[in-house]
Order: C-alpha cells, then sequence, then structure tokens
C-alpha cells in the first residue's frame, strides 16, 4: 500500500472509531484481568487464613486453589472472547476501511 493510501485510511472517521472501539476494548479487559490478578495476590497476602480454607469439610482442595482455577479459565475465555471479537468485528472494520481506501484511490 502506498503513503497516500495509509493517509486516506487515517484520516477516514471510520479509522478514528476503530481506533477508539478498539483501545477501549483492549482497556476494559486489561483493567479486567489486573483487578482480579492483583486482587487474588492482595487475598494471598493480606488474609491467608482465608485463602487456606477447605472449600468443603473433608475436602483436600481449598479455596485459594479453587478462585486460581476459576481465575485460569475465566483468563482463557477471556482471551478467547478477544480472538472472536478481534477477529470479527475488528477485522470487518479494518477490511472496509481497505476497500474504501482503495475506492478512494481510484477516482
Amino acid at each position: 500500500m502506498s503513503a497516500a493510501m495509509y493517509e486516506r485510511m487515517r484520516v477516514n472517521p471510520k479509522f478514528q472509531k476503530l481506533v477508539k472501539e478498539r483501545g477501549r476494548f483492549a482497556w476494559t479487559l486489561t483493567f479486567i484481568v489486573l483487578i482480579l490478578f492483583y486482587g487474588f495476590f492482595l487475598m494471598v497476602a493480606f488474609n491467608p487464613a482465608a485463602m487456606g480454607k477447605a472449600v468443603s469439610d473433608g475436602s483436600m482442595l481449598t479455596v485459594g486453589v479453587a478462585v486460581e482455577l476459576f481465575l485460569f479459565i475465566f483468563f482463557w475465555i477471556l482471551s478467547a472472547y478477544y480472538v472472536k471479537v478481534a477477529n470479527s468485528k475488528f477485522d470487518d472494520m479494518t477490511q472496509e476501511l481497505i476497500k474504501q481506501a482503495h475506492k478512494e484511490g481510484k477516482q
């Protein structure tokens, strides 16, 4: 692609919308991960007794291990959700921008 085509894409309002939506989406997921991840470690640091309790009577599984397992699975699901949205919504918006820039370049 040429520099002129990149410039047409950068000034396109749809490009600005794509950048804004993708950034907001990524930062939202980032904050969710950071809050849960560091929240878990703060709980371990400041309330280890609660994290060391058994999930049920006679169980070898502790609350801390159960929460960490939940977080591990949740982060995988969140990653899959990000990939799904990126490969559908954001890729579609990008392809539309490229087509429009090609069309404007031919005029």
